[in-house]
C-alpha cells in the first residue's frame, strides 16, 4: 500500500493528470508531431492549424502528395484547389489518427457556411477519403460551422449518412439549443473569441472578461445535462491556461500543444467546475 497522502499525491500530479480525470483532453494542434508528449483522446484540427503545420518542412511531403492529387483529379483549376486542400486535410488528420486512440475533426471549408447542400457534399467527399484510407467513419467528426445552414447540414449529416459532426464557430446559446435539437455529436463554443469580443467591446477588466467567456460555456453544458441532451460540449478557443481549469469537468476541452505544456508543469489542484449531476440538480 502507498504510504503517499492523496492530498500529496494530489500536489505530484500535474494540473494536465488532474484535468483528464474529469474530462476528456482533445489536442488543438496540425502538427502530429507534437501530440504524443501529451497523449489526448482525440484532436482536432481547423485550415489555420494545417496551414502552419503545411509550412514546417518536416511536412512538405503531404503538401506535394496533396498537390499531385488535386492535379491528377482533374477539373477547373478552382477544383484542382479543392481537390488539393481537401486532401491535404484528410492527410494531416490520417497521421493525427495514428497518434490518438481517439478521433479527429477536419473542417469543411467555412466558405460554405451558408449552403447547406455543399456542406453536405464536400463533408461526404471527406470521408469517402478517410474510407479509402481503411478509417471508419466513427474515427472523424466534420466540423461545420453553427449557422443555421450548418446546423441543418450536421442534421442531415448525422440522421442519413451516420456521420458525426462538431459544430464550431459557435458563440451563444442560442446556436449551441439549435444544435442540440439537431442531434449533432458535439459542439465547440469559442472560450477565447468570446473574451476577445468583450476586451474589443466593452471596459470589463480582465478577470470580467475571462468569466463572461466561461460563463457562457458552463450555460451551455448546464442547459445540455438538464434536459439530457445527447450532444456533448467541448470548449475550444482558449487563450490561457485559467480558462481550461475553470472548465474542468466539461465533456471535452480543446487545447493547443502550448497550453497542453503549461498544463503539464502546474502542480496547481484542479477541481471540477462542471459536473453532470450539479446540472441534474439544478446547482448554479
Amino acid at each position: 500500500m502507498s504510504s503517499v497522502s492523496p492530498d500529496k499525491r494530489r500536489k505530484m500530479e500535474s494540473a494536465l493528470e488532474q484535468l483528464k480525470k474529469h474530462t476528456v483532453v482533445v489536442a488543438d494542434t496540425g502538427d502530429f508531431n507534437a501530440i504524443e508528449e501529451y497523449k489526448p483522446q482525440d484532436a482536432t484540427t481547423n485550415p489555420s492549424l494545417i496551414l502552419a503545420a503545411a509550412k514546417m518542412a518536416a511536412y512538405q511531403h503531404l503538401v506535394d502528395q496533396a498537390i499531385k492529387y488535386g492535379i491528377a483529379k482533374g477539373g477547373s483549376e478552382e477544383e484542382q484547389v479543392t481537390n488539393t486542400m481537401d486532401k491535404l486535410f484528410v492527410s494531416f488528420g490520417l497521421e493525427i489518427l495514428k497518434k490518438i486512440p481517439g478521433r479527429v475533426s477536419t473542417e469543411v471549408d467555412a466558405r460554405l457556411s451558408y449552403d447547406k447542400d455543399e456542406m453536405v457534399s464536400r463533408a461526404l467527399g471527406l470521408i469517402a477519403l478517410y474510407e479509402e484510407a481503411g478509417i471508419k467513419k466513427d474515427r472523424v467528426l466534420i466540423k461545420l460551422s453553427s449557422t443555421w445552414e450548418g446546423i441543418q447540414a450536421g442534421r442531415e449529416l448525422e440522421e442519413k449518412h451516420g456521420v458525426h459532426c462538431n459544430m464550431t464557430l459557435l458563440f451563444s446559446f442560442a446556436q449551441a439549443v439549435a444544435c442540440a435539437e439537431a442531434k449533432v455529436t458535439l459542439i465547440s463554443p469559442f472560450v477565447g473569441r468570446i473574451m476577445d469580443w468583450y476586451k474589443e467591446n466593452t471596459d470589463q477588466k480582465s478577470y470580467e472578461v475571462v468569466l463572461n467567456s466561461v460563463i457562457s460555456v458552463t450555460k451551455i453544458y448546464n442547459h445540455y445535462k438538464k434536459y439530457d441532451y445527447t450532444t456533448v460540449v467541448m470548449g475550444a478557443s482558449f487563450r490561457n491556461t485559467g480558462e481550461v481549469k475553470a472548465l474542468a469537468g466539461c465533456d471535452l476541452l480543446t487545447i493547443s500543444p502550448g497550453l497542453l505544456g503549461e498544463l503539464s508543469k502546474d502542480h496547481s489542484t484542479v477541481t471540477p467546475m462542471l459536473t453532470v449531476l450539479q446540472r441534474q440538480c439544478g446547482v448554479q
